[in-house]
Formats: C-alpha cells, structure tokens, sequence
C-alpha cells in the first residue's frame, strides 16, 4: 500500500474542504452542485448524537447516491474522535462505503490511528483497490499541536492534515480574535511538520460564516505561510477557497518568465541571474516550478 499511497499524495490537491451532516441526505445531495476539491460526509460534530447510528446506519446508500450523482472532488466520511464510543463503530461504516478515505478529528496519539490502519490493512487484502484510501487527520487540540510532527508522519496512508483552531483555543482558554495571533504559533507548528512530512496541510475555518472579507483576509494569510487550503463552512467559500489556494494569472505568468529567463542563464553556465530587481537563484526557481506545475495539474483537470 506504502508505494501507491505515495503516489497518491504527490497527485492530491485539496484548496478547499467541504463538510455536510451524516444526517442529512438532503444536503449531501446538494454536492454536484459546489465546487469543493474534497467533500466530507460528517459523523462527527455535524450529526447530532441521537442521530449518529441512524447516519452510520445509511451511510453506505448515502455515499452510494453521491456516488450516481457524480461528485465532483474527492468524496470521504468524518468519524466521531478517537477518544470517543463511536469511533470504532464509525471506521467500519465509513470504510465499507465507497470513499476516497476517512477524516479523523482531534488526532493526539499515534496509537489512535491504529484501529484505521488495520482495518484499512484487512479490507484492501480482502478486495483491493486500484487507488488506495487516504487520511485525512485533525489536530486540534493542545496534546495534537505538541505530538504533530509525530502525527503528520504515523504512516504513508496519511494525506493530509487539518489544523482545527477553535476546539485548539477552548482546550487553551484562549480568546478567540480576527487575527488569529492566540493560535499562531500551532498554526505555524502543524504547518512545518505537515510539510516536513510531504503532506497537505488544510487550514482552519472561520466561524464568521457572514463575513466573506473576514474568510478571504484569513484563507490570504494561510496561503501566505504556505498552507495547501481551508475549510470551508458554507458553499459560498469555495470558489475563495479555491481561487486564493491557486497561483493567480499574475504569479503563473511571473514563474513563466523567471523559468524562461533561468533556463536561459543556465544554458550559459550561469547558476544565479538577476531577474526583475531580484536575485534568482535555486530556491526561487523551485517556487516557480511549483506554481506552473500546479497550474498544469488544475489544467489537467479542468479546475478553476
């Protein structure tokens, strides 16, 4: 699974992650209709508790029907917390439907991912997959920010990793503020190990779900410290989302020419060039090889 699973994480793009109720059939057939790049089917904080073994019940028809309604992005199921009575109840449900792979919140303990791996392990041997499932895991909490570097490198099936901010500042005691500055620090933390760890990295939601200006000021400033993409809480925010966590017509053009202009260079056996009123040499060039080679991915597939 290791090898597959790795080349799967290289292919994966995911500017914006999108969550509706296990409970509610009729939102999640709303998914054709956004443009989200991952969708999240939610167990967790979504379904109420006395709805949740009705969710896991008709999961499978759930994802099923989204399935025949031709989703988009990639499709996956939230389950309850590791610490919690449902989750080993919720791996089994979530991983028996068609998914593209699981998101597990409020990860603090490598151990925890354990039941998920294994039964992961014994459904791929018993009927295998062309494209293994993935992971997507939270860190939320005070014990997930201090063990992330651990966590965002637990296992090859880790594709990526959310940083959950408010669950965070209620386990600090924190006072929540626009700009963010009480959790920068983790914010940053789970940024570096998720990259130390060549996976994405999704950035935290913003609960001011009627303040647009607020969620692109604050999905700018994750994209700035290099976060992959965002959670999104309302279908409004997707093509945000989408747009701020892709290189703008503006930047392609600039990696275009500074290519250009190395690859020039270089032919010339010159390894540092001054280009535009900056010195360029190795790093920014792998900047801007990154960006074209993102914009060629969203080409590839037909994405704004």
């Amino acid at each position: 699974m290791a090898c597959s699973a790795e080349r799967r994480k290289h292919m994966m793009m995911i500017r914006s992650l999108f969550f509706a109720p296990a409970n509610r059939a009729d939102l999640v057939a709303k998914f054709p209709r956004f443009t989200a790049d991952c969708y999240v089917v939610d167990l967790e904080d979504g379904t109420p508790l006395a709805e949740k073994e009705r969710a896991r019940a008709g999961l499978a028809a759930l994802v099923a029907a989204a399935r025949k309604q031709l989703v988009g992005g990639l499709l996956t199921v939230r389950v309850n917390e590791p610490e919690s009575d449902q989750y080993l109840e919720d791996l089994n449900a979530a991983l028996r439907a068609d998914v593209d792979g699981i998101v597990i919140p409020k990860l603090e303990k490598v151990e925890q991912l354990y039941p998920a791996l294994h039964l992961m392990r014994r459904l791929d041997r018993d009927t295998p997959l062309a494209v293994p499932r993935f992971i997507v895991v939270g860190v939320e909490s005070i014990a997930g920010v201090t063990n992330s570097a651990a966590l965002c490198a637990a296992h090859p099936a880790i594709a990526a990793v959310y940083f959950g901010a408010e669950d965070l500042a209620s386990d600090l005691g924190a006072r929540r503020t626009a700009s963010s500055a009480e959790v920068a620090y983790a914010r940053s933390r789970v940024l570096l190990h998720a990259k130390a760890a060549r996976i994405l990295a999704l950035d935290q939601a913003v609960l001011e779900i009627r303040d647009d200006n607020h969620f692109e000021g604050d999905a700018t400033m994750g994209r700035d410290m290099g976060y992959d993409g965002k959670i999104c809480l309302l279908p409004r925010q997707l093509d945000v989302a989408n747009r701020v966590f892709s290189p703008s017509e503006v930047e392609l053009e600039h990696a275009r020419r500074l290519i250009a202009r190395y690859e020039e260079a270089m032919a010339r056996g010159i390894g540092t060039i001054d280009f535009e009123g900056k010195m360029v040499d190795g790093p920014l060039l792998k900047r801007a090889q990154r960006i074209v080679g993102f914009a060629d991915v969203l080409a590839a597939r037909g994405k704004k």
